[in-house]
């Protein structure tokens, strides 16, 4: 999956809507429905701790998260470009 469509899925399973009247393909914040942009999910620790929010199947989301990492443990440590594939993967929205 190339870096922007990640970006793209997350922001949509977090509630991020296209912008209809947007003609540079534009979003609308999950909240108010304003004009915004996407969050940097791949590059910010803090997007993707907003993202992990909005997660149900946490233990899903853990045992995707651990399975890469050479001391499972250590999960807390993983990167946002491993939390996003992982975050991915537990929505079934992965594509390799």
């Amino acid at each position: 999956m190339s870096p922007e469509a990640q970006r793209i899925a997350i922001a949509e399973a977090c509630g991020y809507v296209r912008d209809p009247h947007s003609q540079m393909g534009g979003w609308l914040d999950n909240k108010a429905g304003f004009p915004c942009s996407i969050p940097d999910y791949l590059n910010d620790l803090n997007a993707m701790h907003e993202a992990e929010k909005t997660l149900t199947f946490l233990d899903q989301y853990c045992d995707h998260l651990e399975r890469p990492l050479q001391y499972p443990q250590q999960a807390h440590f993983a990167t946002a470009r491993q939390r996003a594939e992982a975050f991915l993967k537990t929505l079934g929205l992965w594509k390799p």
